[in-house]
């Protein structure tokens, strides 16, 4: 049966919007923005529909479609009715696996006989989440995550679709290979310029092909894909076993200013959602993006767990350059650096070490890492109170940032 579902809130961030204001109902809307400028972290269906997404510039939105309106984030309510959903979805199941604020997975397999087969309960939890919280949800309904996803995607908006086992092949063969989880506008293209625009074509063309096209791990997970071949399971573990953050800069020569900048601001929040939950770290990974969707990650463990916005930007710093260096092309440019922390361990207090020589600060409890645990905590203790901008590291704020920080620890959210 058709037990695995994907239910995705529809265009959620707009869609709260309208939700919270009745008078934009239905009407092309904007989430971030200006005619003026700035970046679009979201738009309503309405909007969609002429051409406008996020990560738009505003003046390229109001271009599209001249009756937008612009408005502003309200954060913690997204967060707050993304949680309402997820839990009209555990009255349905206990076998959730959120993947992001506004989707998860479930496993209907044990709730079948309280609720009937997988299309009466996707019909279920779309009325309730309706009904109970006011937002549209598309659902979809397979055999596979993989397929359920695609399903998903094609009910939208507001729509339900479930695939039977036995019309896999005659639902998937026909799709945009776009839809496919993974496939992004430089693989979809690399894959038209060869003739490959469904996923049917996809799945009749051999493996070693597409591995020659997008690399072997992407080309042999996507050629498996193509054929609904994905034995991955629901995964109910609710405990972080890491918590990372990324930033795509576009095509760029790297430069001491520019990592230093990028990595300072990665660090800062990866460094404060640490400490927040009481966490410290054991091992760094930074992660770099070279043209052609090629990444170089390297990663670092340390003796000593730690949790200091400084030492972490230090230690990404020193990484991202390793990966940088050993390219062969002197004219190498990068586009997405990133940084995660794994080895998480629970940290409430710091431990003072003797201050015995050499005073390593990548030891939580030096001297120099105390220094810093104590600024950092100050500057936690100020944010909590002033908010996130009224103090940081200098090479953090100089970053420009596009998008609100409020936007990107939504996307980032430990869930």
């Amino acid at each position: 049966m058709p037990t695995i579902l994907h239910a995705d809130l529809d265009a959620f961030y707009a869609s709260v919007e309208q939700l919270l204001d009745p008078a934009l109902r239905g009407r092309p809307i904007a989430v971030g923005g200006s005619a003026a400028g700035g970046v679009v972290l979201a738009a309503s269906y309405q909007a969609k529909v002429h051409g406008v997404s996020g990560g738009m510039p505003g003046w390229r939105a109001r271009q599209l479609c001249p009756s937008i309106v612009f408005v502003r984030g309200h954060f913690g309510e997204y967060q707050r009715l993304a949680d309402d959903v997820m839990e009209i979805l555990y009255d349905l199941t206990p076998a959730v696996e959120r993947i992001s604020i506004d989707e998860a997975f479930l496993d209907v397999s044990g709730s079948v006989h309280l609720f009937g087969p997988p299309d009466v309960i996707g019909g279920e939890l779309r009325r309730r989440v309706r009904e109970q919280v006011g937002l549209p949800i598309s659902v979809g309904a397979a055999r596979t995550k993989h397929l359920a996803k695609v399903a998903s995607q094609v009910a939208k908006p507001d729509g339900l679709v479930v695939v039977e086992p036995d019309a896999e092949r005659d639902f998937l063969d026909p799709l945009p290979v776009g839809l496919m989880w993974g496939v992004g506008p430089v693989a979809r293209q690399r894959l038209a310029d060869r003739g490959i625009h469904t996923i049917g074509d996809l799945a009749r063309t051999p493996a070693f092909a597409v591995e020659r096209m997008l690399g072997q791990a992407i080309g042999s997970r996507l050629n498996a894909l193509a054929v609904n071949d994905d034995p991955r399971r629901i995964v109910t573990s609710s405990r972080a076993r890491s918590i990372g953050s990324q930033s795509a800069i576009g095509r760029h020569r790297p430069t001491r200013q520019l990592v230093r900048e990028v990595l300072a601001h990665l660090a800062d929040r990866v460094a404060g959602r640490l400490r927040a939950k009481n966490r410290a770290a054991r091992t760094i990974t930074v992660r770099v993006r070279f043209p052609g969707m090629r990444s170089v990650t390297r990663s670092l463990t340390l003796s000593a767990p730690l949790a200091a916005t400084l030492t972490i930007t230090e230690i990404a710093e020193q990484l991202a350059w390793t990966a940088i260096e050993d390219q062969t092309d002197d004219d190498v440019e990068i586009s997405l650096l990133a940084i995660s922390t794994s080895n998480l361990v629970t940290m409430h207090v710091l431990q003072s070490e003797l201050p015995l020589p050499p005073d390593d600060p990548r030891r939580a409890g030096s001297s120099t890492g105390s220094a810093r645990w104590a600024v950092d905590v100050s500057v936690d203790a100020v944010r909590r109170r002033f908010g996130k901008d009224a103090v940081g590291y200098l090479p953090a704020l100089a970053r420009s940032r596009g998008v609100p920080d409020e936007f990107r620890e939504l996307a980032e959210h430990e869930l």
